[in-house]
């Protein structure tokens, strides 16, 4: 008879294999891909992934640069954390500016002021500018219906577009990486978490996000049902008066396309309360672009946006 006594196996839990999962997904592109990217906006979901990338190459540094396509239109507080996480991690900060390219006549502003649509052929022209053959992004399948569709490993054309019927199968967590010359691969290490996921994760782990997702006051409004804040990069017309109320953001993107809700969620914990009974995705309650059509993400998608 043995006196040898097993250990309890120990359970994972929930944030554990996500973390687990999304390191292994890191691992793999970097051993598997020539010249990859991380895509860096500042907003939580891709600052989740910069941490990530420190845990997953520690005590290495981070083997891969950051991108940012610059709209012009970000909100400062975003901005702001973008550059001091940037020095914090020591990583290359590559930004491909859609000023520029609406400079050189490139790209031409939307008649409304957005120049969200307009980022996409700026992000493959920086992309093809640089090299990269594979772009690491935030993106969640919970998010919208155009991102359910997507693989972790997503499939793009000589042409940087999208088309959710060729893309390959994954099966057991096998990624296929080969691309052809002018091919290109997008990945979404964040897939299968949700944003009460982020969330539980910025707390367990401390990470500092950008203070415009915890609730303050702001001159805010009212557009299409959605709450925006008065500034130079939306302007409100005179049948929409402005007035003060305590906003936050649950995502961050073009300022003039990008609406707060109300809330009183100040700390990070009042965050996770009210993520967790909201019944509305993140980008279906604030985000402009959107509504434009319900296939809208598809389409742009498609075009070749991340």
């Amino acid at each position: 008879m043995s006196d040898v006594t097993e250990s309890p196996r120990r359970i994972l839990s929930q944030l554990e294999v996500l973390e687990s999962e999304a390191i292994y997904i890191l691992r793999e592109v970097v051993a598997e891909i020539e010249h990859p990217a991380l895509m860096f906006s500042g907003g939580k979901d891709s600052i989740v992934m910069l941490h990530l990338a420190a845990k997953a190459f520690a005590p290495a540094r981070i083997p891969f640069p950051v991108l940012h396509i610059d709209t012009g239109h970000n909100f400062p507080e975003v901005l702001e954390l973008r550059d001091r996480l940037v020095a914090r991690y020591g990583v290359n900060l590559v930004v491909g500016s859609v000023q520029d390219a609406i400079d050189r006549g490139m790209v031409r502003e939307e008649p409304n002021g957005s120049r969200n649509r307009i980022q996409t052929p700026v992000l493959l022209e920086t992309a093809e500018k640089n090299g990269f053959t594979a772009l690491l992004g935030g993106a969640r399948r919970d998010e919208e219906k155009a991102r359910a569709k997507e693989r972790i490993f997503s499939f793009r054309d000589e042409f940087g577009q999208w088309d959710p019927k060729k893309q390959r199968p994954e099966l057991w967590n096998l990624f296929n990486a080969k691309v052809h010359l002018g091919e290109s691969i997008r990945v979404f290490p964040l897939s299968n978490w949700t944003e009460l996921d982020i969330w539980e994760y910025i707390a367990a782990e401390g990470i500092e996000v950008p203070s415009i997702y915890y609730a303050h006051q702001r001159e805010v409004f009212e557009r299409n049902g959605m709450l925006f804040a008065a500034n130079e990069l939306c302007r409100p017309t005179a049948q929409e008066p402005t007035f003060l109320e305590s906003v936050r953001y649950r995502t961050v993107g073009d300022a003039t396309l990008t609406a707060a809700v109300r809330s009183q969620a100040d700390t990070v914990e009042r965050v996770l309360e009210e993520v967790a009974s909201s019944r509305i995705t993140e980008r279906g309650a604030t985000r402009g672009d959107d509504r434009v059509s319900e296939a809208a993400m598809e389409d742009r998608k498609k075009e070749g946006y991340f």
